[in-house]
């Protein structure tokens, strides 16, 4: 069987949920607004959702969120995705698949928030409870989730490559500088339990507030650096100031989060002309890593 991106859609959803757990075959599917690059995503009936990877590497994503998330579940204090069923290749599409719990609210990429400070605050209070997690036989960095909680070196040549490509549309220097302060910043601590992908599209608001937290593909155990990236991409000052107190990480986790922003809104931006609007957030991001570590210096 072979299938790509375009063909996930809800007819064959529908005939997967058929064939294979009946009992939800009379629930309406429906695509959601905002359903993400790694996965396909719809929604089922009122209470389900239903989650199929978009490719062949992010296949390994399933069998993990299947096995992890009910465990981290209980243990966090906002609700995240939990399995319901394990679906099996089928109908045309060739890749394991996943029902899980609908949860209620709207991405932060498009909800307002109502009061930054505080969900800050409360974003670094789940990251907290995340990494507090027993990190024994987690998932470390790999395949599975693109080495998310590894080396930066894992990414350094495609981040010297993205700054060649960007040339005069960026201050070289001042990147090349901070990029360089997060390399010396080598991982010491204990692998911890980490998200991967705190991004806008992943935080869910109900009422302005942080109300869950989705989207583990690229969840492991390792180094906690890559969940400070939203620092840049979300908060400025005081809603900053207070995601890095709640965190309670070290300067080096700190320099090593500006490289991971670093590294993601580089290649982002060297795939995009500045008239694109999808430049002007990895823009933003850049220009508000440099900034704060030119504030470090």
């Amino acid at each position: 069987m072979t299938a790509d991106a375009s063909s996930i859609d809800t007819d064959l959803v529908a005939r997967l949920i058929a064939a294979q757990f009946p009992q939800w075959a009379d629930l309406p599917v429906a695509p959601v607004p905002t359903s993400g690059w790694d996965n396909r995503t719809f929604r089922l009936g009122d209470e389900l959702t239903v989650r199929l990877p978009s490719a062949e590497r992010y296949v390994l994503q399933v069998e993990k969120e299947q096995r992890w998330l009910p465990l981290l579940a209980p243990r966090l204090p906002l609700p995240i995705p939990t399995p319901v069923a394990h679906g099996a290749p089928g109908e045309g599409y060739p890749h394991p698949w996943s029902v899980l719990r609908w949860l209620d609210g709207e991405p932060a990429i498009t909800a307002p928030i109502e009061d930054h400070t505080a969900f800050a605050a409360t974003l670094a209070e789940f990251l907290a409870a995340l990494a507090a997690v027993d990190p024994a036989d987690g998932p470390a960095p790999g395949p599975h989730n693109f080495w998310r909680g590894g080396p930066l070196t894992t990414y350094e040549q495609e981040t010297h490559d993205a700054v060649a490509a960007l040339g005069p549309r960026i201050d070289r220097a001042a990147v090349l500088a901070a990029w360089d302060d997060a390399m010396a910043a080598t991982w010491h601590g204990a692998p911890v339990w980490f998200h991967g992908d705190v991004a806008v599209g992943n935080l869910l608001l109900r009422d302005g507030r942080l109300a869950a937290v989705i989207d583990f593909g690229t969840a492991g155990v390792g180094d906690p650096a890559c969940d400070v990236v939203i620092a840049w991409a979300l908060f400025a000052g005081e809603s900053r100031a207070a995601f890095r107190a709640g965190l309670g990480v070290d300067p080096g986790t700190w320099s090593r989060g500006r490289g991971w922003a670093l590294w993601k809104s580089l290649i982002t931006l060297a795939d995009l002309p500045d008239a694109d609007p999808r430049a002007a957030l990895p823009r933003l991001v850049i220009d508000q890593v440099l900034a704060d570590h030119a504030g470090a210096a």
